[in-house]
């Protein structure tokens, strides 16, 4: 095994939703959330899917809290995150328009959380870390 280790990270803000609890029949069960991640001009915003699996112990810990929140589609809960680990998980759609046709999901891992808004309003502030504090120009959104 390797004693070195190159991180992929990725920052930014995008809308959370889809909380949920997710049970494999063959490992421990965990948290995930879908976050529709916003980048580009204000005017011509483009998104970006993630299928995130929550890691880190205080971004687990807001989810839940805030998981009927998430889970509402009439709120906007909007959050400045850090993922990491991205990789392409090719799957089949088993139902629907799309039946027997292979889809693509961003999966990912969720490691922090620096702040949430529920329409608008800041309901979570990640306890001040310079090291991992994320780039400020996402607070105006």
């Amino acid at each position: 095994m390797s004693d070195k280790y190159f991180d992929l990270h990725i920052q930014g803000i995008g809308y959370l939703s889809r909380a949920r609890e997710v049970k494999p029949k063959r490992s421990a069960p965990f948290l995930a959330v879908d976050i529709t991640a916003i980048h580009g001009p204000a005017d011509d915003v483009q998104r970006v899917r993630f299928d995130a699996k929550i890691v880190g112990a205080e971004a687990q810990k807001v989810i839940r809290d805030l998981m009927t929140e998430i889970n509402d589609r009439n709120r906007k809960v909007l959050a400045s995150f850090k993922v990491g680990d991205l990789y392409v998980d090719n799957f089949v759609y088993e139902t629907g328009e799309k039946a027997g046709q292979t889809g693509t999901s961003l999966k990912t891992r969720l490691l922090r959380l620096e702040w949430v808004k529920v329409d608008g309003e800041t309901v979570y502030r990640a306890p001040l870390d310079p090291a991992s504090a994320l780039p400020d120009q996402a607070e105006a959104a």
